[in-house]
């Protein structure tokens, strides 16, 4: 990743839903690179998941959906399995890591920056601390709601 940050923009959306929007690197091969638009979204009324949306100038916008605790893990040390993966990029230089997301036979391979998703992260953790994901959940509601079907 280049040093120039000028990519990195955090706001706070509508309803107190943290955005993110970031410039990162797609990695096509060993010397080619495409700047790609990454806006991720933390929905406190989601928590489980951070929402990002990758948009290529003049060309499609794909959204993927990750696992906030697979997010925050892999910039630190290995984290998820299959579709999507994440992990720093070197151990001893913790600011970037790299974004791995894989489609039935195809993968594209990302580079992030580590200090503003982490800080963005942590935030999130403040309006949805670790563990209390599911304490809002009305569980009686939710049941009924399964059990009633079609």
């Amino acid at each position: 990743m280049s040093s120039n940050q000028s990519g990195v923009q955090a706001r706070l959306a509508s309803h107190a839903r943290p955005e993110l929007i970031l410039d990162i690197e797609r990695v096509l091969d060993v010397a080619a690179r495409q700047t790609i638009r990454a806006e991720f979204r933390f929905d406190p009324g989601a928590p489980l998941v951070v929402s990002v949306e990758l948009v290529v100038e003049g060309g499609p916008r794909v959204l993927w959906r990750i696992g906030r605790d697979l997010l925050q893990q892999g910039l630190y040390s290995v984290s998820g399995l299959g579709d999507v993966q994440i992990w720093p990029a070197q151990a001893e230089d913790p600011a970037t890591a790299w974004l791995q997301l894989a489609s039935k036979d195809m993968a594209a391979l990302f580079e992030l920056p580590v200090p503003p998703l982490a800080e963005w992260l942590e935030y999130t953790y403040e309006l949805v601390p670790a563990g209390r994901e599911l304490a809002e959940i009305d569980w009686e509601s939710a049941t009924a709601d399964l059990l009633q079907g079609p």
